[in-house]
């Protein structure tokens, strides 16, 4: 009996390990796969509520006014705050898309913030002596921003007998610096459904 519990336990974790197996999937099928996993936000609600914001800022009547006085505004983007009660809601993943379809969408000169940030280190270290005058550049030819965006994401989840739905909002605000007025906001929702049964998922 005392070899017989040994046993069992090398025989269920040989069993355990020799289950598992990846595969390489693209981004539809992940996004399949994981709603049997979770319901949590994923990549693929990342990009359609980007897409979605950038489909909104276009059609907004604010944004041909913007651009009719700007040409191509210079656009300092704040970070979108999680507001959500999810710690690990992928907020970083979200403020990289919307500056990268931004970027794509040509319609905006961005300001990037870090890059500032250490462009002004590197000027100051120029202009400290330690590199040759003529070639060192100059402090103030930064340029300025037009417009401001920023937003939140809020979270509200409903509960009932297993079920939940999760009622995402992404909300991004333009605000045009020089007036403080506001140039445009936008709205996208995404809905996340799953059940649990009394004996789990």
């Amino acid at each position: 009996m005392k070899f017989l519990i040994p046993f069992l336990m090398m025989s269920l974790l040989a069993t355990s390990c020799g289950s598992f197996k990846a595969k390489r999937v693209d981004a539809s099928e992940s996004d399949e796969k994981g709603l049997s996993i979770t319901d949590n936000w994923m990549s693929a609600d990342t990009n359609q509520a980007i897409a979605d914001v950038i489909k909104q800022m276009k059609n907004h009547p604010g944004f041909n006014k913007m651009k009719t006085r700007f040409g191509t505004p210079k656009v300092f983007i704040a970070e979108v705050q999680n507001q959500t009660s999810e710690a690990y809601f992928p907020i970083g993943d979200l403020n990289d898309e919307l500056l990268n379809e931004l970027s794509l969408s040509g319609e905006f000169e961005l300001v990037d913030n870090q890059a500032r940030e250490s462009a002004l280190k590197e000027i100051t270290y120029q202009n400290d002596g330690m590199v040759d005058p003529s070639s060192a550049k100059k402090i103030g030819r930064q340029t300025g921003a037009d417009i401001l965006i920023f937003g939140n994401v809020y979270m509200k989840p409903e509960k009932r007998g297993g079920k939940t739905i999760k009622e995402y909002s992404v909300n991004i605000r333009m605000t045009d610096l020089e007036r403080g007025t506001e140039v445009l906001r936008t709205r996208t929702k995404v809905f996340k459904y799953s059940e649990k049964s009394s004996v789990g998922w």
